[in-house]
């Protein structure tokens, strides 16, 4: 199984070579690593590598596909780059601000709770909005400081995939 990561600004490309109970082989842009893995509570990892023993905590940040990566002396935001994640940039590709604008849910679901009002200030990384798509409920964050200037949809309604919910400017 291969995948793009994207770390901060840089893209990994990662591949699980073989997982045999708590051991893991995997290459990261073409560099091979042997690991120890074990989570040892819910988000927070050892992972043990050329006998130095590392603790990694993954926090979701907004989505189930990107993260907040935080281990002893460093933090990195993190996204999982794939297919949905690469139609979705190539959509919005030369049209940055625009996408950062507005916010809506990659799958069909229902409206639970609505945040903000019109007119309200947001800064980046305010949950704006909270969607219950498949059993599961998501948080919406903003992606960029700013002003609501239209909401699209009310609490309780059903939303398709990638309809717009909320517009910041």
């Amino acid at each position: 199984m291969a995948l793009e990561i994207k770390l901060d600004q840089r893209i990994a490309n990662v591949e699980l070579l073989n997982e045999d109970g708590n051991h893991v082989k995997i290459i990261v842009d073409n560099r091979e690593y042997d690991l120890d893995m074990q989570q040892v509570e819910n988000g927070v990892y050892s992972v043990m590598y050329k006998g130095r023993s590392y603790n990694v905590e993954l926090i979701e940040n907004g989505t189930p596909k990107k993260y907040t990566v935080n281990t002893f002396y460093h933090s990195y935001e993190a996204e999982i780059i794939d297919a949905e994640s690469k139609y979705l940039m190539a959509r919005n590709e030369g049209n940055l601000e625009a996408a950062e604008s507005t916010i809506s849910s990659p799958m069909p679901g229902k409206v639970v709770k609505i945040l903000v009002e019109l007119g309200q200030e947001v800064n980046k990384g305010e949950t704006v909005i909270i969607v219950s798509a498949m059993k599961m409920e998501s948080e919406y964050k903003a992606m960029k400081d700013g002003v609501i200037k239209e909401i699209f949809v009310n609490e309780d309604d059903t939303i398709d995939g990638n309809q717009p919910l909320i517009f910041i400017d």
